[in-house]
């Protein structure tokens, strides 16, 4: 029994264990479960992106970002300038009549009172003409005062006239045409002044209507005109100053508003005179003055007359460059310093805007007249 258990038995040999045996077999993958998908390999997915170079994008914005400042501070500039021809220049003229003002002062002729003039609903009340006049004088120096006007229709009162029609002079207020008998005295007085710029004196010259009174006080005496007609004319038409036998006055200015390229005329005639004394009305004497060309406004500068437009312009040039090395202390000055004693730096901003004041001043002169 035991040779037989012996024979049925068979002989196992194992081959000695190698490590590498696990790297080269790999058990099988586990098959697919109804829970589980097989993974499929991601797709790699490149994008092509533009080469930007960084140096050259920044130089691009900054020019544009400096052109655009530029720009806005040239349009803020030119805005000023056209602020400072509607408002900014009564404050050169306030300065002037203040001058003037106190030239006539002590000079004028007090005694007497004018009528108060009120329109009727008819229309103007019937003129009675004065019959005796200023006995004529010779004309004042160009820039000096002459009188005062008052057109209470309106709401002009006591402004000072000045001698001439230059532009130096009307900045200052309206100006008595040089060759035209003064205000109160035989024959026709003319007066020149602005309706927009320099305080606008004549702004609503137009709203006049036959029976309004002008009122001119001067050394000589207080007189009353009241207006007869008014009409626009052009510039070259100066027929409206040719001398007559009536006391009149004439006052003329630009039109329509914000334009030279016509004349508005008002005329009226003297009717009511007070002086020291009474005198015949009298031709006028011989004057050497020339009649003008065209009327004042028209396209001629005064600045010839000063130095010329090239003077004019230098001047301008020179507060120019002031004004911004005046502004340009006060940004440095406002960094470096600290504190409250960083406020100290506003007073170069003031400064520099009393240079930039002076700057639009000397431009205005070089451009031709305003209006």
């Amino acid at each position: 029994m035991n040779e037989a258990a012996s024979q049925a038995t068979t002989r196992i040999e194992i081959p000695p264990w190698d490590p590498g045996d696990w790297e080269r077999e790999a058990p099988p993958p586990a098959p697919p479960t109804a829970r589980t998908r097989p993974s499929s390999p991601r797709r790699r997915v490149t994008t092509t992106r533009p080469v930007v170079r960084l140096g050259s994008s920044l130089t691009t914005e900054t020019t544009v970002k400096r052109i655009a400042v530029s720009l806005l501070g040239i349009g803020l500039l030119l805005l000023s300038f056209v602020a400072y021809q509607l408002w900014g220049t009564a404050l050169y003229e306030h300065s002037a009549q203040a001058r003037l003002q106190a030239q006539l002062k002590g000079s004028l002729h007090t005694v007497g009172k004018l009528p108060s003039i009120r329109r009727n609903s008819t229309g103007a009340p019937p003129l009675t003409l004065v019959s005796r006049t200023a006995p004529p004088s010779a004309d004042p120096p160009i820039g000096n005062a002459v009188g005062l006007i008052s057109i209470p229709a309106i709401g002009l009162a006591d402004v000072a006239l000045v001698e001439g029609t230059g532009e130096d002079q009307l900045e200052e207020g309206p100006g008595h045409y040089p060759g035209t008998p003064l205000p109160g005295e035989a024959g026709n007085s003319a007066v020149a002044g602005h309706r927009t710029t320099y305080g606008a004196p004549f702004y609503n010259l137009d709203a006049l209507g036959p029976g309004d009174a002008i009122d001119v006080q001067t050394s000589q005496g207080i007189f009353q005109y009241r207006v007869v007609a008014t009409r626009v004319v052009s510039p070259s038409d100066t027929s409206v100053l040719q001398q007559t036998v009536l006391p009149e006055l004439t006052l003329t200015t630009c039109n329509p508003r914000y334009s030279s390229t016509q004349r508005l005329v008002v005329q009226a005639l003297l009717t009511t005179a007070i002086t020291n004394g009474s005198f015949q009305p009298t031709a006028r004497p011989p004057t050497t003055a020339d009649t003008p060309k065209t009327l004042a406004g028209a396209d001629t500068n005064s600045a010839h007359s000063g130095g010329g437009v090239a003077g004019t312009v230098l001047a301008a040039v020179l507060w120019g460059l002031a004004a911004v090395a005046a502004a340009i202390g006060g940004v440095v000055l406002s960094r470096r310093l600290g504190g409250w004693m960083r406020w100290t730096s506003a007073l170069a901003f003031v400064v520099a805007l009393f240079f930039l004041l002076s700057c639009f001043q000397n431009v205005s002169l070089a451009l031709p007249a305003s209006f």
